[in-house]
Parts: C-alpha cells; sequence; structure tokens
C-alpha cells in the first residue's frame, strides 16, 4: 500500500532535476567564457607589458555603462540611503578588487589567480571564530590549514610541469615558457583580491535580499567602482611605465571585448542564477570544480607550463579546505542555502549578525 508513493516521489524530482540541467550548463558556460577572457588578457598584459590598472579600467568604463542601461537604477521603486550608501562603498571595494586582482594575474599567472579568487573563504574561518561554536571553529580552522597549505603548493610550482614533483617528462618542449617558483609573499596579492572579492559579495547580500534590487545595487556598486578606480588610473598615466613611454603600445580588442561582457558583465548574471536556481555560491566545491575543469582546457589549449596530476592535487586540497572552512550544520543545510545571504561562508550561529570587519 505505500510503494506508489516513493514512485510518485522520484517521479517528481526527475522533472526538477532537468529543469536544472539547462542552467547547470549555462553555468558551465559562463564561467568557461570568463576564464578565456582572464587567459587572454594575461596573454595581451604578459606580451605588452601594459599598465593593469589603465587597461581594467578602460574596461570598467562601458561595463558600468552597460549595466546602469540594462539594470536603470534610477527607476522603480526608490532607493533608500541604507541601500545606496553601502553600494557605493562596496564599489570602493570592488575597485581595490581588481587593481589587486589584475597585479596578481600579471605577476602569478591566470591559474593561481583565479584560484586564489576562492580564498575569500577565509572570511567563513573569521566568522566561526567570532561567532560560531567550538566544534566549528576549529573545524574552519582546519580547513584554513588546508587552504593555506594548497596556495603554498601552487606557489611552490605544483600546477607546473617544471616544478611539479608529479612531473614525468625530463624537459619541456621548445614552445613551453617555464614559470618560476613564487613564494607566498606574491601569492599575497591575488589571495587579498579573493578575500575583497568575498567580502564584497557579502556586503551585496547584506544590504539587499531581493534579486531585481540586488542587480540595481550592482549597477551602482560598477559603476561607482569605476570613479574610484579613476584617479589611479590618472595616476598610472601620470607616472607611466617605461615600456609604455618608449613605444605605442599595441591593443588586444579580443581581450578587452571579453573582459567587458564575459569577466564583468556575464560573470555577474550566471552567478546570479548560480545562486538563486542553482543555490550554487561562489566558495563552494562544486564551482571550484566548475572553473577546474576550465582551467585545464585553457592551459591545453594556451600551451602553458601545466601540469595535470600537481593541479588536480592542488584542487582537491584546495576543495577540502573551501568545503570544512564554508560548512554549517549538516541537518539545517537545506533549509538554510535558500535563505543564505553571506555567499556561503557564514556560520548558522550568526544568521542576524552583522559582518565582522
Amino acid at each position: 500500500m505505500m510503494s506508489p508513493r516513493p514512485i510518485s516521489e522520484d517521479r517528481g524530482g526527475s522533472p526538477q532535476h532537468f529543469r536544472h540541467t539547462p542552467l547547470q550548463v549555462i553555468h558551465i558556460v559562463g564561467n568557461f567564457l570568463r576564464i578565456w577572457s582572464i587567459y587572454s588578457l594575461y596573454r595581451y598584459l604578459s606580451q605588452t607589458g601594459a599598465s593593469v590598472v589603465l587597461f581594467l579600467f578602460t574596461c570598467l568604463i562601458p561595463a558600468s555603462i552597460l549595466f546602469l542601461i540594462l539594470q536603470k537604477p534610477w527607476k522603480g521603486r526608490p532607493l533608500t540611503n541604507t541601500q545606496v550608501v553601502p553600494s557605493i562603498i562596496n564599489g570602493g571595494i570592488t575597485a581595490l578588487y581588481f587593481i589587486l586582482w589584475g597585479k596578481g594575474l600579471k605577476s602569478c599567472g591566470p591559474l593561481r589567480a583565479i584560484l586564489a579568487e576562492y580564498s575569500g573563504a577565509i572570511l567563513g574561518v573569521l566568522s566561526a571564530v567570532l561567532y560560531g561554536r567550538k566544534g566549528h571553529a576549529w573545524k574552519k580552522i582546519g580547513g584554513l590549514i588546508a587552504m593555506v597549505a594548497s596556495f603554498y603548493f601552487l606557489s611552490q610550482g605544483w600546477a607546473t610541469e617544471t616544478y611539479s614533483p608529479f612531473s614525468f617528462k625530463d624537459n619541456l618542449d621548445a614552445e613551453v615558457q617555464p614559470e618560476q617558483v613564487l613564494g607566498m609573499k606574491e601569492m599575497a596579492i591575488p589571495i587579498f583580491a579573493g578575500i575583497l572579492s568575498a567580502l564584497r559579495r557579502v556586503i551585496a547580500r547584506r544590504v539587499s535580499l531581493k534579486n531585481q534590487l540586488k542587480r540595481r545595487l550592482h549597477a551602482l556598486t560598477v559603476a561607482s567602482a569605476t570613479c574610484f578606480m579613476f584617479p589611479v588610473a590618472m595616476w598610472d598615466i601620470i607616472i607611466g611605465s617605461p615600456s609604455s613611454s618608449s613605444e605605442k603600445m599595441p591593443f588586444s580588442t579580443w581581450a578587452f571585448l571579453s573582459t567587458i561582457f564575459f569577466g564583468v558583465i556575464l560573470i555577474f548574471y550566471v552567478d546570479s542564477i548560480a545562486e538563486e536556481r542553482l543555490h550554487m555560491v561562489f566558495s563552494s566545491p562544486k564551482h571550484l570544480m566548475v572553473a577546474g575543469g576550465c582551467i585545464i582546457v585553457m592551459e591545453m589549449v594556451y600551451k602553458l607550463d601545466f601540469s595535470l596530476p600537481g593541479f588536480l592535487i592542488c584542487c582537491i586540497v584546495l576543495g577540502f579546505g573551501i568545503y570544512e572552512a564554508t560548512s554549517l550544520e549538516r541537518g539545517r543545510k537545506d533549509s538554510f542555502q535558500k535563505h543564505d545571504s553571506s555567499d556561503g561562508i557564514l556560520g548558522d550561529d550568526m544568521q542576524m549578525s552583522a559582518l565582522p570587519t
């Protein structure tokens, strides 16, 4: 008599899974295009020596205009000062994030810069220490140790064929340029950029939980980030770099357009869809798995110094650290995901608490 009930549940769960399949495809394609734009930007910056700040500033100008045209924050329900002011402050954090991320990309390479963005899970450790229970705090500290170990392996070149302890090749191909061992000091810039990236997401969710309002405020955030970056870009023009003063720099249209449309605009909507419909936040092992697959493809296409076994080990250790650092109480995880306003990095004991700064 009870057998029909499980059958009906299976029938109901299967269509829901298939409804999410197109969204999962959109998420994968969107992240692939964004990572492709990062590799194109890195090749342009490394080959020309162009100014990182100036190039990103020129990309933010049209991106902010397009966001304002698409979202029209001046229309609809008037925005309050408690929403506008934090969004403008968030613009300053976003501008600093882009500057540090660009510097980290140029010095550390795309692979390390992309993986360092997931260091935002460190905020989960901070929230657990300040607000969480003792058991959860120690668990997240263990995740932090795993994340630091992963970034140390990356800084030592484990993901490169040249320095990986899992390399099976004696000599690299002539076309492949060996990368150098960086150390944790050089990795600190993209890691700090990843923490700022997570912080700006937290602030955006704290300001508004409504999706449509969140998009309107994001347009203000990007516009204010452009304004905050303006004096830095002007100072960079005044100071100038030796390479840019000696000869005119070639301009890459693909790197410029792909950074605007894929690296800034498209990825925002893709991550919003993944968060709202798939309940997949940025600081999550699933998101890291998608990014890792895209990185493998790009490393092989661009024929960079890349070790697949070393990269997989770094990703596994980093994914384990993120899982522990962003872990919620398992019994309440499903219900809490739908109302999470902190990018999955705040503990279950601080649902209504302010973000520690």
